[in-house]
């Protein structure tokens, strides 16, 4: 049986470890809370997705493995993430620098058939769309996909052949040609490569304002507004005579 999945590279968000470029506007106690409710709202979305793959893909099963890196027992919602990786396959990221994590990640949890992976700054996926990009990987003639981000990286990257992943190892990682370097080296091996949907990384604080607007039902959302209302709070109270 051939085996789809859903590879998700993710950091543990600890406080002083997780979204720092957060901080400021947010300390590192808040910017961590913000990744915890980003990777929440992505475990939940690949979950989603896999009803919705299950329904139109007969007799081809699909996985979620979560490549983690950090000490979970010290993240923010600790609890939450706990039970909702109880639901995936869970292997530890490893390797010198993100390239190379990416790449052995794609190794430990691939070789069963294509691998879809995200990361857990676009907290707005929603099933929909993560199954979108897996079955827009399946036709013959299609042997990757790739979502750009708007700060020139990508958030997701499908590959029908793990093997295909070590063109990653020479390509640099949060630089503002990540996405036109990785297609570059894709199609220089030889590989039709079709570009899903442009998405917002949550890098910022603008960022994060941006994404929780887009969209307003997610955790993370919740976690902005709350900030914004706490905000105002403070706001009002320092006006009051």
């Amino acid at each position: 049986m051939t085996v789809t999945t859903i590879l998700v590279v993710a950091k543990a968000p600890v406080s002083g470890q997780a979204k720092t470029r957060l901080c400021p506007p947010l300390s590192p106690l808040v910017a961590a809370d913000l990744a915890a409710a980003a990777l929440l709202d992505t475990l939940a979305a690949a979950a989603g997705a896999l009803p919705l793959l299950a329904a139109t893909r007969d007799g081809v099963r699909t996985r979620i493995v979560v490549a983690i890196t950090g000490d979970l027992t010290l993240a923010a919602r600790a609890e939450a993430i706990s039970v909702a990786m109880g639901q995936c396959e869970v292997i530890t990221q490893r390797g010198d620098g993100l390239a190379a994590r990416l790449v052995a990640a794609h190794t430990d949890a691939g070789g069963l058939g294509p691998v879809l992976q995200i990361g857990m700054d676009t907290p707005q996926l929603t099933p929909m769309m993560l199954a979108g990009a897996i079955d827009a990987l399946q036709p013959p003639g299609v042997d990757a996909v790739l979502g750009p981000a708007n700060d020139g990286g990508w958030w997701a990257l499908g590959l029908k052949s793990v093997e295909v992943a070590e063109v990653l190892a020479d390509i640099p990682m949060s630089h503002p040609q990540t996405y036109d370097l990785t297609l570059a080296a894709l199609r220089r091996i030889g590989l039709e490569v079709l570009s899903l949907p442009t998405l917002t990384d949550v890098d910022t604080y603008s960022d994060a304002l941006h994404v929780a607007a887009d969209a307003p039902d997610t955790r993370f959302a919740a976690a902005v507004h709350l900030l914004s209302t706490q905000d105002n709070r403070a706001a009002t109270d320092s006006s009051s005579p």
